[in-house]
């Protein structure tokens, strides 16, 4: 029997195909980045990839801005050193491994940062609806 199809971080447009497609075998860590509307600075929501499941692990929020604040309950904020913070252990899986994105402008520049690599999602689809979701060896054999 063949070994299965190892999981990937895909990010599909309106009508189901991929935009973009990353290897992302367990335990690989990812996060979405973008900057703020009003401040400009860059947000974080981090993921990893825990047993098949897409897990939102950590977010890097570096003011009190808008929408920006730390829910009770949810997480354990820390300090980054330099004015803003990380809310560490949130721990969340995410329902269906998939959440709808609408994308940004180029002044919000949604992305994708694994490891060094920045992946412009607004340079791909501003504007538009997208789907980011880990495809997990699981999904593929169903």
């Amino acid at each position: 029997m063949a070994d299965p199809a190892p999981a990937r971080l895909e990010v599909l447009d309106a009508e189901g195909e991929p935009l973009v497609a990353l290897a992302m075998p367990e335990g690989s860590r990812w996060c979405l980045e973008w900057n703020h509307s009003v401040e400009g600075f860059a947000v974080l929501d981090c993921y990893r990839h825990d047993d098949g499941h897409m897990v939102l692990e950590r977010s890097h929020l570096p003011d009190f801005a808008a929408g920006l604040d730390h829910v009770l309950g949810r997480g354990r904020q820390v300090s980054d050193g330099q004015g803003g913070y990380w809310i560490e252990d949130i721990d969340e899986p995410v329902p269906g491994n998939a959440y709808v994105l609408r994308v940004g402008s180029m002044r919000v520049d949604h992305r994708l940062v694994v490891d060094t690599r920045r992946i412009s999602l607004s340079a791909l689809a501003e504007g538009e609806r997208v789907t980011v979701r880990l495809n997990s060896a699981d999904d593929a054999r169903e």
